[in-house]
Protein backbone atom coordinates (compact mmCIF):
# COMPACT_ATOMS: atom_id res chain seq x y z
CA UNK A 1 0.00 0.00 0.00
CA UNK A 2 1.25 3.47 -0.04
CA UNK A 3 2.94 5.05 2.27
CA UNK A 4 1.08 7.74 4.60
CA UNK A 5 2.26 10.62 6.53
CA UNK A 6 -0.28 11.46 9.10
CA UNK A 7 -2.28 8.52 10.60
CA UNK A 8 -5.55 9.79 9.99
CA UNK A 9 -4.97 9.52 5.93
CA UNK A 10 -4.39 6.12 6.91
CA UNK A 11 -7.78 5.28 8.16
CA UNK A 12 -9.38 7.03 5.72
CA UNK A 13 -7.36 4.78 3.23
CA UNK A 14 -8.06 1.61 5.73
CA UNK A 15 -11.82 2.33 5.99
CA UNK A 16 -12.11 3.13 1.84
CA UNK A 17 -10.79 -0.76 1.40
CA UNK A 18 -13.59 -1.70 3.53
CA UNK A 19 -16.20 -0.04 2.21
CA UNK A 20 -15.57 -0.31 -2.06
CA UNK A 21 -14.49 -3.84 -1.21
CA UNK A 22 -18.66 -4.53 -0.75
CA UNK A 23 -19.27 -3.23 -4.34
CA UNK A 24 -18.14 -5.66 -7.18
CA UNK A 25 -18.17 -2.76 -9.53
CA UNK A 26 -15.51 -1.64 -7.93
CA UNK A 27 -13.24 -4.67 -8.97
CA UNK A 28 -11.67 -3.92 -12.40
CA UNK A 29 -10.29 -7.70 -13.64
CA UNK A 30 -7.52 -7.40 -15.89
CA UNK A 31 -5.17 -10.03 -17.50
CA UNK A 32 -1.23 -9.15 -17.36
CA UNK A 33 1.14 -9.29 -20.39
CA UNK A 34 2.10 -12.72 -18.89
CA UNK A 35 -1.62 -14.13 -19.67
CA UNK A 36 -1.80 -14.42 -15.80
CA UNK A 37 -5.06 -12.97 -13.88
CA UNK A 38 -5.30 -9.85 -11.29
CA UNK A 39 -7.83 -7.10 -10.19
CA UNK A 40 -7.48 -3.78 -8.41
CA UNK A 41 -9.76 -2.56 -6.21
CA UNK A 42 -10.86 1.17 -7.22
CA UNK A 43 -12.64 3.67 -5.00
CA UNK A 44 -15.31 5.73 -6.05
CA UNK A 45 -13.01 8.46 -7.65
CA UNK A 46 -11.72 5.61 -9.81
CA UNK A 47 -8.18 5.64 -7.48
CA UNK A 48 -6.53 2.15 -7.40
CA UNK A 49 -6.60 1.55 -3.50
CA UNK A 50 -5.88 -1.82 -3.94
CA UNK A 51 -3.93 -4.51 -6.60
CA UNK A 52 -4.24 -8.72 -6.28
CA UNK A 53 -1.48 -10.70 -6.73
CA UNK A 54 -0.84 -12.90 -10.09
CA UNK A 55 -3.21 -15.77 -10.34
CA UNK A 56 -2.75 -18.58 -12.89
CA UNK A 57 -6.62 -18.84 -13.86
CA UNK A 58 -9.46 -16.65 -13.26
CA UNK A 59 -11.75 -18.62 -10.84
CA UNK A 60 -8.54 -18.38 -8.91
CA UNK A 61 -8.54 -14.55 -9.37
CA UNK A 62 -12.50 -14.51 -8.26
CA UNK A 63 -11.67 -16.43 -5.47
CA UNK A 64 -8.94 -13.71 -4.35
CA UNK A 65 -11.93 -11.17 -4.67
CA UNK A 66 -14.06 -13.24 -2.94
CA UNK A 67 -11.33 -13.33 0.21
CA UNK A 68 -11.51 -9.55 0.40
CA UNK A 69 -14.96 -9.04 -0.28
CA UNK A 70 -15.30 -11.67 2.84
CA UNK A 71 -12.42 -10.39 5.24
CA UNK A 72 -11.89 -6.41 4.48
CA UNK A 73 -14.51 -5.64 6.89
CA UNK A 74 -13.40 -6.92 9.86
CA UNK A 75 -9.28 -7.84 9.28
CA UNK A 76 -7.39 -6.77 11.78
CA UNK A 77 -4.97 -3.09 11.67
CA UNK A 78 -2.05 -3.66 12.85
CA UNK A 79 0.21 -0.10 13.74
CA UNK A 80 3.68 0.00 12.20
CA UNK A 81 4.59 3.10 12.66
CA UNK A 82 7.99 4.22 13.09
CA UNK A 83 8.82 5.11 16.62
CA UNK A 84 12.06 7.12 16.35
Amino acid sequence: SEGYVQKASCHKGIESVRINSQDDSRYERRTAVNGKEYFVLKARNAEIIGKSQLYSSKSGMENGIASVKSNAPTAEIVDETLKS
